[in-house]
Formats: C-alpha cells, sequence, structure tokens
C-alpha cells in the first residue's frame, strides 16, 4: 500500500517540524509525485510525525527477557515496541556465562519476523564488568575482559553485536580496546575507573558510555571521575535513562548542556517488567520487585526501568523541560546512528526506511508505520503480543 499523510507537522531532517504531506510507496519515503493520484490518503490534521524511535538499550518487556534466548520472545518484544512507536531495537544480554550467551547470540541470529520492530543488533552489556558497580548484574559470572570469549559471541550472533561495555580499569581492558575498537563499538559501563582511567581508555578508543551516572563513580570537583573525562573526549556518546528513577530531571537537562545534543542518546533500559503490572520479576537470575514505576533488587539496587523509550521521550518533554525536537533527536536519530543504522532509518528523508510515528499534543501515539506497513490498533498489538 501506497500513501499520502497530510495535515501534519514534520520532523524533517534538520530537526524541526514542518507542515508539509509525507508520501510512502513500497515501504520507504519519497518525494512528492508529479502525479499524488492513486496513493491512499491518511488524514493526519493536528498532529506531529516523528521518525520511528531506535532502542538501542532494553532488556525485555511484557513479562519476558532478551536473555531467555528465545525467537518468540524476540518476536514479542519486537510486537511491543513498534506498538509503542519504537521501530528498531537493540537489546542487551546481561552478565551470564558464556554458554548462555552464545546461546542468546544464536537465537538472535536466527531471528526472522514478518512484523514488529527490526531487530537491529545486540549490546553485550557484561560480563567484563566491575564488582563494584554491577548493579544489577550477576556477580557469580563477572570476569575481566576477553577477546577469545567476545570472538565467540561474536561468532554466534553472525556480526550482530553492535555494542560491548567494558570497564577499563580491569586487567586486559586497555588491550580489549586496542584489539576490537575497529569492529564493534566499546562502552564505558558499570565501572569504578576514575578520571585518568576513563580518560585513557576514551583515547584509545571507547566511544560510547552506558546509561550515564548509574554504575559509575559521581562527579566530584577533586576527584572529577569518568562523566567529565568523557566531557572532555568530543567523540563520545551517552545513553540516560529518562525514566524519572535514574536521574533526576535537572541532571538530565544538564547532560544535554554538557554534551549538546548531538552526542546523547536516550534509552529506557527496560526489563522484563515494562507493560506490566506490579509483582516479581526477575532481570538476569536475580529476583526484581515492581511497584508503580520502580524496580528493584531485594537489597533496593535499582534494577532497570519499567517503560519503553517512548515513555522515556514524552518524559522528557512533559516531565522534564527538554523540547520536542531535542527528545526525538535523542530517540530516533542519535541512536540509529550510534548503531550505523542511520543510513535506513532515523529520519523521514526520501530513499529511507518508511518507520513513522503520529503523536497528538499529550504526546500518545496515534498511528505507526513501519517500514511502510501501517500498525492497524497500536494499542490492540501490544494486547495481542500478551496473548
Amino acid at each position: 500500500m501506497d500513501y499520502r499523510i497530510t495535515g501534519a507537522e514534520v520532523f524533517d531532517k534538520d530537526h524541526v517540524f514542518r507542515k508539509h504531506d509525507v508520501f510512502i510507496r513500497d515501504g520507504f519515503f519519497i518525494e512528492e509525485p508529479d502525479d499524488p493520484s492513486g496513493f491512499e490518503v491518511v488524514d493526519a490534521s493536528g498532529l506531529k510525525l516523528i521518525p520511528g524511535l531506535t532502542d538501542i538499550h532494553l532488556h525485555g518487556c511484557m513479562g519476558h527477557d532478551f536473555c531467555e534466548g528465545s525467537r518468540e520472545t524476540i518476536e514479542l518484544m519486537a510486537r511491543y515496541e513498534e506498538a509503542n512507536g519504537i521501530t528498531n531495537f537493540c537489546p542487551a544480554t546481561m552478565t551470564l556465562p558464556k554458554d548462555r550467551l552464545i546461546s542468546i547470540a544464536k537465537a538472535a541470529f536466527s531471528y526472522k519476523s514478518e512484523g514488529g520492530a527490526g531487530l537491529a543488533g545486540i549490546n553485550m552489556e557484561g560480563p567484563f564488568i566491575s564488582h563494584e558497580k554491577r548493579g544489577a548484574q550477576n556477580p557469580e559470572y563477572i570476569r575481566d575482559p576477553d577477546t577469545d570469549f567476545f570472538d565467540a559471541v561474536m561468532e554466534a550472533s553472525g556480526g550482530l553485536i553492535k555494542l560491548v561495555d567494558i570497564a577499563p580499569e580491569l586487567p586486559g581492558a586497555m588491550d580489549f580496546i586496542d584489539k576490537n575498537k575497529e569492529r564493534v563499538k566499546i562502552s564505558f559501563a558499570h565501572s569504578a575507573a576514575d578520571y585518568d582511567t576513563a580518560k585513557e581508555a576514551f583515547d584509545r578508543g571507547v566511544h560510547h558510555m552506558t546509561h550515564i551516572y548509574n554504575a559509575m563513580n559521581s562527579i566530584n570537583h577533586r576527584y572529577p571521575g569518568p562523566v567529565p573525562a568523557a566531557v572532555d573526549n568530543g567523540n563520545v556518546e551517552v545513553e540516560i535513562i529518562c525514566d524519572g528513577i535514574h536521574v533526576h530531571p535537572s541532571m538530565v537537562r544538564n547532560t544535554l548542556k554538557l554534551f549538546g545534543s548531538d552526542r546523547v542518546i536516550f534509552i529506557s533500559d527496560s526489563m522484563e517488567a515494562a507493560g506490566m503490572p506490579d509483582g516479581d520479576y526477575e532481570l538476569g537470575g536475580l529476583a526484581v520487585k515492581k511497584q508503580g514505576n520502580r524496580a528493584v533488587l531485594p537489597d533496593g539496587t535499582i534494577a532497570g526501568s519499567v517503560v519503553n523509550l517512548m515513555d522515556c521521550l514524552r518524559n522528557a518533554v512533559l516531565k522534564m523541560g527538554i523540547s520536542l525536537e531535542t527528545a526525538v533527536k535523542c530517540a530516533a536519530v542519535n541512536p540509529a546512528r550510534s548503531i550505523d543504522i542511520y543510513d535506513r532509518t532515523g529520519s523521514i528523508e526520501p530513499g529511507k526506511s518508511a518507520d513513522l510515528v503520529a503523536l497528538d499534543n499529550n504526546l500518545e501515539v496515534r498511528m505507526v508505520f513501519n517500514r511502510g506497513k501501517q500498525v492497524a490498533n497500536p494499542a490492540q498489538a501490544i494486547l495481542e503480543g500478551v496473548v
């Protein structure tokens, strides 16, 4: 089906909203044709059209986790994400044994879908992390960075790993960076590193920071820690969780001032309790309790979020004072660039996949187009995913 979407304000490739028609043919955005007849007209008057979002760091939703290593679970996650306006996702592993990670990677490699958000890669969050800053990661399986270990998981994934996390203070970490920085994006994560160690890692090729402020040393005026080191290196991009739990709204605003809107990536870091009622769940084999908008381990440690990326965008704009233009850039444009899929998605321009979301004035999802196909009823699609 070819579409002509009319009446809406459109988030253009220069990151401003302008009112014009959007044309979709054979699953791609196209220039306005000389003869616009033959397109199904979709009236989007009063709505704002933005690119489909890309979540590069999430663990699960709807009672399931990517680390189950099941194609059925990936399919469920894909449909939940799509229904919420996230048209591409890069789910994260946890700190697990090598054989489990290989099994998860194989399931992702074998996954083929005819619908739902596109599986754009894998974010390998463990096991090369610090015990001290492990957060909700299982300490039993933490290990020093190991290229042979990473090679085995990467091979099993068929090259799907887009991000691999590392604590640069660990033995062998700098060598790991030197050996692997050209073939995968390496991210600073779950680390007790000081400013100097973090700065060396960034200088050597680490260009990404996982969920900034969480699971790392805080900023101090005498012992600045890793965040100012990332600010000082202009090629480091940072993830931030805008669920209102992980990071205070003031720190979200100030992160954008420190790094600029080009270097900030909104993520959900959602776990299996996202989209589910309060109760008991798991994350990486650890018990988690969800109550309201918070999920914690038995000791009170925050264990991922219970929101999706569209919720984070909505929070940023309606509760944190971030402009919609900036929020869309951080949730659609920057993450697509980060995992090298911006050449085909992440903006509304001719030649790119027609991944599109229509929002009302309350930033609620009213329409979703994924690869040019309209999701008939996003809310119902979520329910069907549960069933």
